[in-house]
């Protein structure tokens, strides 16, 4: 039995990496999927490889006007969504002209971390909640291993994922309060292996020394991929976790049970 049967999952980010992965993941699960993103070439081309099981809508999380586009066309159609994933993010180190450390901090490219990572969360959970709320369903807020422990040069990106873990437990709380039957859990994924990571690890030689350098500090000594997050994320989507809201379930390797939590 397919664990997501006859489900419709929105996930944001979805165009490539981590959100491409649990795309691709839920629909195997039997779920119908609505990709989002920013890049609409990507996201179509995604979309358009998924033999009738999924649809590019664009969406800029950090703004209000498109989550209401969204918010339309969901009525429109009279689409009822049963799970959302907040999964769209930044680093800030690409999109941005930074610094980021917290001494020199750039306030613009703070802003613009905080307004794709955390804004993007808070307006996801806000429209999240008013299309499951009537019958229910799940909320997910991909966060990070960088929402637990300090980041020394990613000040912006470390505080917008602590704030999605503590928003996370606020919507779950909310919703119960409500009795709304909705849950709200967060995944704390850490050196899942991504395009996020290209322009970090450089190329060739040094790419096998960064990479090697990174998992020496793992636990399991390997980097994660893709589709390890998107497990956790199909799982917390599904019935089988029907008694878990409010939680956040570390993806990472074993990091952050030792004392190798903060990178260089």
């Amino acid at each position: 039995m397919q664990r997501l049967y006859n489900k419709t999952i929105l996930i944001t980010g979805a165009a490539q990496g981590i959100g491409a992965s649990c795309a691709k993941q839920c629909i195997e699960q039997g779920a119908y999927v609505f990709i989002s993103d920013i890049d609409s070439k990507k996201g179509t081309d995604l979309a358009n490889t998924m033999r009738g099981r999924c649809e590019f809508i664009p969406l800029e999380v950090s703004s209000v006007e498109q989550w209401q586009e969204v918010d339309k066309y969901f009525r429109l159609n009279n689409i009822c969504i049963d799970g959302l994933i907040n999964n769209a993010g930044i680093t800030g180190f690409i999109e941005t002209n930074g610094p980021h450390d917290p001494e020199h901090l750039n306030l613009d490219s703070w802003h613009s971390v905080m307004e794709t990572n955390l804004l993007g969360t808070v307006l996801g959970c806000k429209y999240g909640i008013k299309w499951l709320k009537a019958n229910g369903g799940n909320i997910i807020n991909i966060s990070s291993r960088s929402g637990l422990v300090g980041i020394p040069g990613a000040a912006a990106y470390a505080a917008s994922k602590a704030a999605i873990r503590i928003h996370t437990k606020t919507v779950a709380l909310y919703c119960a309060q409500q009795r709304y039957d909705i849950r709200c859990n967060s995944i704390h994924p850490a050196a899942i292996y991504t395009s996020m990571w290209d322009s970090m690890l450089g190329e060739g030689k040094q790419r096998e020394s960064a990479i090697k350098q990174i998992c020496a500090d793992i636990p399991l000594g390997v980097m994660g991929e893709p589709n390890d997050v998107a497990h956790a994320a199909i799982y917390l989507l599904s019935d089988e976790s029907k008694y878990i809201t409010g939680t956040e379930l570390n993806i990472d390797g074993g990091i952050l049970a030792g004392s190798a939590a903060t990178p260089a």
